[in-house]
């Protein structure tokens, strides 16, 4: 995180000047409105009909400004298949967003890679799943907050006290982060790739490749539910 004078000698020389005509200036050319989010927020509801009220509609649509290009690129069938994407793998890392923090405690102290030169200075627990995509470890909390120009590195409590936030962090690693894949599940959807290369970047190394396919199959139905609820195809290639 970072944050972004002159002296000049001045000759004042006299001399006559004639007054032109005034002339007003042109109005200004109004700033594009905010591509409105593919997904309303009566869709939100009927995706997330027992959500945590934790999960605000407009804690997402805020968080959007983050990543613009995120359900807002390419054509309008790409844009609802990529947000459908997006919120079936966060439906089912959250229980249906019921689940702002991850369940199993006993993971907690897991996520501290001590071989980090910044090590866990908010506690070698402190690094558990969090949000909508439960981000996890401490370099992955130092990247996001570096990244979104917060300090989630001292204070990763944030995600799961602040929805926006939360959104943020889902939505940094959708759009930046391949994981155990080979592209960002932004790429995967926007390049045609199918819906299973964005289970591959999130949880590929354990699910996909027959890990777990009663998983992959839970992703995969969500995605095909959402994307009927928005009225457009799947698309090809949803396994891993």
């Amino acid at each position: 995180m970072s944050l972004r004078r002159i002296g000049a000698a001045l000759t004042v020389l006299a001399f006559a000047v004639v007054a032109a005509p005034s002339v007003s200036a042109a109005p200004a050319a109004p700033a594009p409105e905010p591509a409105a989010f593919v997904v309303s927020e009566a869709q939100f509801n009927q995706m997330f009909p027992n959500r945590n009220a934790f999960y605000t509609y407009s804690g997402l649509t805020t968080a959007l400004s983050a990543y613009p290009a995120f359900a807002n690129t390419g054509s309008d069938t790409v844009r609802r298949q990529e947000a459908a994407a997006f919120l079936a793998n966060v439906s089912h890392e959250t229980g249906g967003l019921v689940h702002i923090v991850e369940q199993n405690e006993a993971n907690y102290p897991h996520y501290c890679d001590t071989s980090q030169p910044y090590g866990c200075p908010a506690g070698n627990d402190a690094y558990y799943g969090r949000g909508p995509i439960q981000l996890s470890w401490n370099f992955n909390y130092k990247s996001a907050g570096d990244a979104l120009g917060l300090d989630l590195l001292n204070d990763p409590w944030l995600v799961q006290n602040d929805a926006a936030v939360a959104w943020q962090t889902a939505l940094w690693y959708w759009m930046t982060q391949s994981g155990p894949g080979t592209m960002t599940g932004h790429d995967a959807m926007v390049g045609g790739h199918g819906f299973g290369h964005t289970i591959r970047s999130i949880n590929g190394a354990i699910e996909c490749d027959g890990g777990n396919p009663g998983q992959v199959q839970s992703r995969v139905d969500k995605y095909t539910q959402f994307t009927q609820l928005l009225g457009v195809p799947t698309g090809e290639n949803l396994y891993c």
